[in-house]
């Protein structure tokens, strides 16, 4: 359970949850969120840096290439970071390959800039089309592959929207961050108590409870107990 203030961005919370998760020996190898949590940047540097996929859906494209389905689209081209090399597709190879430099927004992926010589370019019977793009996540997006792995995201959508509308998440109930993360957390303990209550008993009932040291002693003096304590098979 992480708590953080609203003027936070999700996508800022995303490798703090991975290293808790990773000291507690529970990282996943896959990792399914939301689309606040999706970013270029965190689906390389996850893979890359945690061997974590990170599933989610991804903003669309905003290119002049993608709104006017008129020339290459970002998909279009093969990018190799092992390599460091980026195929076009005419199938030319990048020459050269600068970066990463930083950006000043919080979810835009560091920018990488791959070039390609004149001689490459000029040539070309399809340069107007040309356009310098990452790569192929979005495509991936709308198969049905990528789709049913996807839906199990929404069993967590619906742990969600039973915080937030079953127990009034969206609002605290005293001030302070420190505060709301106490309330966060004992309502999270609530929700599973209440899970668990649901669930159908263990076949044949759990193992009895053996009796305490006192009452142990009260039982070997001959001493009666009162009937509130828990007896032995209770």
């Amino acid at each position: 359970m992480a708590t953080t203030a609203a003027t936070t961005h999700d996508s800022r919370v995303l490798p703090g949850i991975h290293t808790r998760l990773r000291r507690r020996g529970l990282l996943p190898s896959q990792h399914l969120v939301d689309s606040g949590y999706t970013s270029l940047i965190h689906l390389e540097q996850t893979a890359r840096d945690r061997q974590v996929t990170v599933t989610g859906p991804l903003a669309g494209n905003p290119t002049r290439q993608h709104r006017r389905a008129d020339g290459f689209a970002r998909d279009d081209f093969h990018i190799d970071y092992d390599r460091q090399q980026v195929t076009c597709p005419q199938g030319q190879v990048s020459r050269g390959w600068h970066g990463p430099y930083s950006t000043s927004s919080p979810t835009a992926a560091p920018l990488i800039v791959a070039k390609f010589s004149k001689s490459q370019c000029q040539p070309c019977p399809a340069r107007t089309q040309c356009t310098t793009s990452r790569e192929n996540v979005r495509t991936e997006q709308q198969t049905p592959e990528w789709k049913i792995r996807y839906a199990l995201r929404s069993g967590v959508e619906g742990t969600v929207n039973e915080f937030a509308h079953g127990h009034g998440m969206r609002r605290c109930r005293y001030r302070g961050q420190n505060k709301a993360h106490v309330q966060h957390v004992l309502t999270a303990i609530a929700v599973n108590i209440e899970r668990l209550s649901g669930l159908p008993s263990a076949e044949g009932g759990p193992p009895p409870r053996q009796p305490t040291a006192f009452q142990t002693y009260l039982d070997q003096h001959k001493i009666p107990r009162i009937t509130s304590w828990r007896t032995l098979g209770s």
